[in-house]
């Protein structure tokens, strides 16, 4: 890896060549990405594509003309201070503004890589070309406005953001509610169960912990392996199954720590209370997120909850 400072004028323009080419696919790629779910972004996109085309050309000309058809391949992961960027296949699915902010990240970084490698020249054309694309780029951070403007209607975007809101709540929320219900619920029986049967907070405390991991563990695969999201939209089946698993882990923990306390009595009053925390904090994003009203949240999950709780004291108390 070399610093930038070493690099002769050839490799200068070597490199910013086979960086326009990149910022070229990786637009190419937003838009094959984008197309279904955001079709205006994706329009945007196409555009700037094309536009990075007409700088790779400019480059290629200057280039041929000073120093011949070879380019060296000079990379921008090759030169110290490049930000480096995952090939666009390679991210999870990504959102729409996460998409957006890339975009006007990779412009800023070209137009001051041209900046500098303007003031580093010494040939009068290279100079020249080199402080005319730095222009570009900061007339193209504008252009990308307006295209954005011509193309994201407010109509637009708001079925684009509906679009968004929606592969959140399938992608994050849903995984991550019906892990944490899981957790929050099924382990009441066995913890509640083993604290009154045995009369000690250790041994509750070792029954919740073994029935949060477990559980956590079963939830985590039972999402996972239940579809690879490609029809569904529901995201990469890893990420499910981890935000799920983990999920599911910490509902059953909340109630299981406070059978750290040596007093059975005091602990138990702790659990309750924590139980009580969790299953408010479930009726809350069920209403948040899935439009549910807060009343009838509040009453499925407090019905669940009690049912399974009454569960444990029937069974520990026998």
């Amino acid at each position: 890896m070399r610093n930038f400072s070493e690099l002769s004028e050839r490799e200068v323009l070597a490199l910013a060549i086979g960086a326009e080419e990149e910022d070229g696919r990786i637009y190419n790629d937003l838009v094959e990405r984008m197309r279904d779910d955001y079709p205006s972004t994706a329009k945007v996109f196409a555009e700037m594509a094309g536009e990075e085309s007409e700088h790779r050309h400019k480059l290629l000309e200057l280039y041929r003309e000073k120093f011949g058809d070879h380019i060296p391949l000079i990379r921008r992961q090759d030169v110290r201070g490049f930000l480096s960027r995952r090939p666009v296949w390679q991210l999870p699915k990504p959102s729409i503004e996460d998409v957006r902010k890339l975009a006007e990240g990779m412009e800023v970084e070209t137009r001051n890589f041209y900046r500098l490698a303007a003031s580093r020249a010494t040939d009068v054309s290279i100079r020249r070309l080199l402080g005319d694309l730095a222009e570009a780029e900061q007339e193209h951070e504008h252009r990308a406005d307006e295209l954005t403007e011509e193309n994201l209607t407010p109509k637009a975007r708001r079925s684009e953001d509906a679009t968004a809101r929606r592969s959140f709540l399938l992608q994050y929320i849903q995984p991550g509610l019906v892990g944490l219900m899981d957790g929050s619920v099924s382990t009441l029986a066995p913890i509640f169960a083993a604290a009154l049967s045995t009369g000690h907070s250790h041994a509750a405390f070792v029954v919740g912990l073994a029935a949060s991991i477990g559980a956590g563990i079963s939830m985590g695969f039972a999402e996972a392996l239940s579809d690879d999201g490609s029809l569904t939209g529901r995201g990469a089946p890893i990420y499910r199954g981890a935000i799920t698993g983990l999920m599911t882990t910490l509902g059953g923990l909340g109630h299981t720590l406070p059978f750290l306390i040596p007093s059975l009595w005091t602990a138990l009053s702790v659990a309750f209370a924590v139980v009580v925390v969790e299953l408010a904090v479930i009726s809350w994003v069920r209403w948040k997120y899935m439009d549910t009203s807060p009343v009838r949240a509040g009453l499925q999950v407090a019905l669940g909850g009690a049912l399974v709780f009454a569960t444990g004291i029937l069974i520990g108390a026998g």
